[in-house]
């Protein structure tokens, strides 16, 4: 029987240039589904990349017990300078390595389309600098405590009209001057700005308020000893949580809307390029009607015929996935834009990201596709 499903196959696999039209309307059916599966889980995978990429182990989160984002969160500056004095928290010469800091949500047009998006402007203090070491300046300078100055994430400046070094944006009742841009590892922070938050706070009638405290662990066990000292202590109603956490946390209510649309659009177009295969395999299995009969004739088995037809449309589902992955790579890998954050309610920048696991899975989905495509036919064909 092994020898007679290869010796079959193999002929089948040599006469696919004789029927070369119906083939190709089958493996760019698949190409199209690759595509766009593979595209609208790249979004996903981008905007999770952006998000987990932001946070260390070694740095925590604390914020009003019960809340589900930085935005529901509410912490007094008493509350703030409480959390700092924690144990835990590392030190250095100029005190502990905490940073109360100050989110709010401004209008500002993006760079495309011209339409108003949510940006986040965060406010922090010069702790900050020292708590978010991955941040760095990269053009211009940091902004001057107690002026309206803030500086840019390299993701928003590409994203949002008019905020490159020099420029000026007003918001509100306050003018804010652009000093800088920084990097912060391709992490969701380059969406943000940031300003002094003392300067923040009475510019949005906050008071003496902040929705976080970030902080460095002393060590990594560290964090039981802080989590308890906090938690323990009846004057304060926190949480805490590190920070690659929080933001996967954040993370999670998109990519699940994203991979549900993507998955339905891919099933829909699946079935049409399925039913594209099936056709393409019936006129593969007619065009060689006679052949087929004459090897059962000669004395082979049904077996074989069945996964030699199946063999075909794997081969061209095959072809049609790889060129639909280098498709997708090649028009959406890296490509940058933005999204809102639905946990959030502001607009996080990110690149889409095509990686090798998106295109095995794309693969798979076309031999998938393939598979249906070919089995009808290839029980016709047995019976012949």
């Amino acid at each position: 029987m092994l020898s007679q499903v290869i010796a079959v196959t193999s002929v089948n696999l040599r006469s696919i240039g004789q029927r070369l039209g119906s083939s190709a309307v089958a493996i760019f059916g698949i190409v199209g589904v690759v595509v766009v599966f593979v595209g609208v889980l790249s979004i996903a995978e981008g905007f999770r990349s952006a998000m987990q990429a932001t946070g260390d182990e070694n740095t925590v989160m604390v914020m009003r017990s019960g809340a589900d984002s930085e935005m529901t969160s509410g912490l007094s500056g008493e509350h703030a300078r409480m959390v700092a004095d924690k144990p835990g928290i590392a030190r250095d010469a100029s005190g502990p390595l905490a940073s109360p800091e100050l989110l709010v949500i401004v209008n500002h047009p993006l760079r495309r389309s011209g339409t108003d998006a949510n940006v986040p402007l965060r406010g922090v203090e010069p702790a900050a600098f020292r708590v978010h070491t991955d941040v760095r300046i990269v053009e211009g300078r940091t902004f001057t405590p107690g002026r309206n100055e803030i500086i840019v994430g390299r993701a928003a400046t590409g994203q949002f009209e008019g905020l490159s070094v020099g420029s000026s944006v007003k918001w509100g009742e306050n003018t804010w001057q652009v000093v800088g841009v920084f990097e912060a590892g391709g992490s969701a922070a380059e969406s943000e700005l940031w300003c002094d938050a003392k300067v923040l706070q009475p510019a949005y009638r906050r008071g003496n308020s902040y929705q976080s405290v970030y902080a460095r662990l002393a060590s990594y066990d560290a964090f039981s000893t802080l989590k308890d000292a906090l938690t323990t202590d009846p004057r304060l109603t926190v949480m805490v949580m590190r920070e690659p956490e929080y933001y996967a946390r954040q993370s999670e209510t998109l990519q699940r809307v994203i991979r549900t649309i993507g998955f339905a659009i891919a099933g829909l177009m699946g079935i049409g390029a399925v039913f594209g295969a099936v056709n393409t395999m019936y006129n593969a299995v007619a065009s060689r009607g006679r052949e087929i009969a004459t090897l059962r004739a000669l004395g082979f088995g049904s077996v074989p015929v069945v996964v030699s037809v199946l063999a075909e449309a794997v081969v061209l589902s095959l072809i049609g996935g790889a060129l639909g992955g280098l498709v997708a790579w090649a028009t959406f890998d890296g490509y940058r834009t933005s999204t809102m954050n639905f946990q959030s309610f502001s607009q996080v920048a990110f690149a889409f990201s095509v990686t090798p696991a998106l295109l095995m899975r794309g693969l798979l989905y076309a031999v998938l596709m393939g598979i249906l495509g070919g089995l009808l036919p290839a029980l016709r064909a047995a019976r012949l």
